[in-house]
């Protein structure tokens, strides 16, 4: 019995074996990574090309699509590299990221605030009269 360090006196394995994974996060198949792969080359192609070939005369159209595939590229990488989803760690890592979205949202939506009204309410009026000065 001294190979078998983790069984018993009786030779039984109480589950602290080594070969199982346990509550171990998953690991993705090969398959799975091709998709994540393949989804992350377009989301990057659509916008090169969109800013690359000038195809959308509007700028802030072309600035809203790229802006869209970055989010959406954020995700692949979430889900088919990082395996964020509700069953790892008993959703836990969702519930971070929630967390921390909703953390940095509001954060730049203040700061956003506080710069537009202090824009507003700190800057001098402009007149027309700047030459009598």
């Amino acid at each position: 019995m001294a190979g078998h360090a983790h069984h018993d006196a009786h030779g039984h394995d109480h589950g602290h074996g080594h070969g199982g994974h346990g509550d171990a996060p998953a690991h993705g198949s090969r398959k799975e990574y091709v998709i994540g792969f393949l989804l992350s080359v377009l989301l990057t192609a659509i916008p090169f090309g969109l800013v690359m070939s000038g195809a959308i005369a509007d700028a802030r159209i072309t600035a809203a699509i790229v802006m869209i595939c970055a989010v959406v590229q954020i995700v692949v990488h979430m889900i088919y590299f990082l395996h964020m989803n509700t069953k790892s760690e008993n959703g836990w890592t969702l519930m971070a990221l929630i967390f921390t979205v909703v953390l940095v949202g509001i954060t730049i939506a203040g700061s956003l605030w506080v710069m537009y009204h202090m824009n507003v309410n700190m800057m001098p009026q402009m007149s027309g009269d700047m030459g009598a000065m």
